[in-house]
């Protein structure tokens, strides 16, 4: 069907811009926002999934606050308006594109509502291309970009109101797209996803006039199945191919957590394509943000993409430090941490977990990793 988008530039196919390429039901595009001040205590999260070849679009924001965790969870059909960023009460919208986005949810019954904008620091960072088969059938054709910046405006969560400024409150966001391999979980409702032993870090770092982003997958210790990152610097400027990401090392110490796996400190060694060689001395700070609460791997029975009818919302409050909660959660996580790279000193988030039968960490793989 013919959208306002139509009348733009870009099509890559005979068929209008609501159509992708392939029928394949796992194809989807998303939206991913996190921000937090440098101090580490607040987070919020905020993504939106758009999913063609299943008629849906759903959505998530979420705050946590100490050891409290707010949800708010949203889905609609995606026709007759395929290429609204809207889902009932949250919005989305690109005013100028890889500078300014804005980011609302009107108030509900979550108690979580905002009015933000995205405002672009550094260049943004392209991925190394993600594909993966597996017999015989492509599970994931992907490409993702990231971006470092800061945010204005107002948030509300937990009857508390936040003043939102760009010099106090970092972020960074991405946009996927393509067909992604599926996540799943949600134990109460299997088939879950079998994951190999495997440890992976996916880390955003902003420093005052740069930025850097390391993400890497492993089997093994050195053996890396997926690495991808760059140093990125300030808006506008030239990128620099030298400073790609070629290898990375890493050092881990976890907190002692008896209800999950939670970094407390470490150290990544990085290597850049143009020989420099970096030591990255990583420490969480108190807030993180369990992607359960926007369905990552699914929750309660309901994946991303699923059907849910014409309009569907859901909202929940998570102490985490109820054991019951911790285990629903697992470790997928956007943990806030402060970085030194020498005398610098940045801010950012990681996504950490390590599998069972990985030859490092056992004292945490008792813990569901993902």
């Amino acid at each position: 069907m013919l959208t306002p988008q139509d009348d733009l530039l870009g099509h890559q196919l005979p068929t209008t811009f609501d159509h992708v390429g392939t029928s394949d039901p796992t194809w989807m595009e998303r939206l991913w926002y996190t921000g937090h001040p440098a101090s580490g205590e607040v987070i919020f999260d905020i993504g939106l999934g758009y999913h063609p070849n299943r008629n849906v679009m759903d959505a998530f924001a979420g705050v946590t606050i100490g050891t409290t965790q707010y949800n708010f969870r949203v889905s609609r059909r995606l026709r007759p308006n395929p290429l609204e960023t809207t889902v009932g009460p949250l919005k989305i919208q690109v005013l100028e594109g890889l500078r300014r986005h804005r980011l609302q949810l009107a108030p509900n019954d979550s108690g979580v509502s905002f009015d933000l904008e995205f405002i672009a620091t550094m260049n943004a960072h392209e991925e190394e291309p993600h594909f993966r088969r597996r017999n015989g059938r492509v599970t994931e054709d992907m490409a993702r970009a990231q971006q470092l910046g800061g945010y204005s405006g107002w948030l509300e969560a937990g009857g508390k109101r936040y003043e939102i400024t760009p010099a106090q409150w970092l972020g960074q966001r991405d946009h996927s797209w393509g067909v992604r391999a599926e996540m799943r979980t949600d134990e109460s409702h299997p088939p879950v996803t079998f994951y190999p032993p495997f440890f992976y870090a996916w880390t955003t770092i902003q420093f005052p006039k740069r930025g850097l982003h390391v993400f890497f997958k492993e089997r093994a210790p050195g053996d890396p199945i997926y690495l991808s990152g760059e140093e990125v610097f300030p808006l506008g400027s030239k990128a620099d191919p030298g400073r790609r990401l070629v290898g990375v090392s890493h050092r881990i110490v976890w907190a002692a957590d008896s209800l999950g796996q939670t970094v407390q400190e470490g150290e990544f060694d990085i290597r850049l394509e143009d020989g420099a060689i970096k030591t990255l001395k990583i420490r969480t700070l108190p807030a993180r943000y369990f992607l359960k609460g926007g369905l990552y791997g699914g929750l309660n029975g309901w994946f991303h993409g699923d059907d849910k009818g014409k309009l569907h919302i859901e909202h929940d409050c998570w102490n985490l430090e109820d054991p019951a909660i911790r285990k629903l959660v697992r470790t997928l996580c956007d943990h806030v941490i402060e970085v030194r790279d020498g005398e610098e000193v940045g801010y950012g988030i990681m996504e950490y977990g390590v599998g069972k039968g990985y030859s490092l960490y056992p004292e945490v793989q008792q813990h569901p990793p993902i």
